[in-house]
């Protein structure tokens, strides 16, 4: 709070929306990206084909894979079960690390990309939904 003069203004107001609008980016930034990705894999289009089966899947699991990645999305979008869609979005990608790991991809660019999206996945959780924030709080 300052007090100028008669004037009181709260700075908590700001620091609120600047941190929605954080979570916002966060959010949006990991859900481009998994919309994509999902896509490509449930319509079975060749790049999603060409990358999944370079890295030792079948082709034939391109379609399951991405039709999981959408159930997990989905829930994330939800905000009922958007934590439980968090959690399963990051085994998810916790399987990507360790497909990125057995086949030693580089280690920045690649095997830890999807922690990267699982980070903005939860950065945006934990501003706009106060249950996250309340179940793991980082203030006293």
């Amino acid at each position: 709070m300052i007090a100028s003069d008669h004037i009181v203004v709260s700075t908590e107001g700001v620091a609120q929306g600047r941190g929605r609008v954080a979570g916002a980016v966060c959010t949006t930034a990991a859900v481009l990206f998994l919309a994509f990705d999902t896509s490509l894999k449930v319509l079975r289009l060749d790049a999603a084909v060409a990358g999944t089966t370079s890295i030792g899947y079948p082709a034939e699991s391109v379609h399951w894979i991405g039709l999981i990645e959408l159930a997990c999305l989905v829930l994330c979008l939800v905000p009922r079960t958007a934590i439980f869609g968090a959690l399963l979005m990051t085994g998810y990608l916790g399987g990507a690390v360790a497909t990125h790991v057995r086949i030693a991809s580089p280690l920045l660019t690649h095997t830890l990309f999807p922690v990267y999206v699982a980070v903005l996945l939860w950065a945006g959780l934990y501003v706009r939904e106060p249950r996250l924030r309340d179940l793991v709080p980082f203030r006293t």
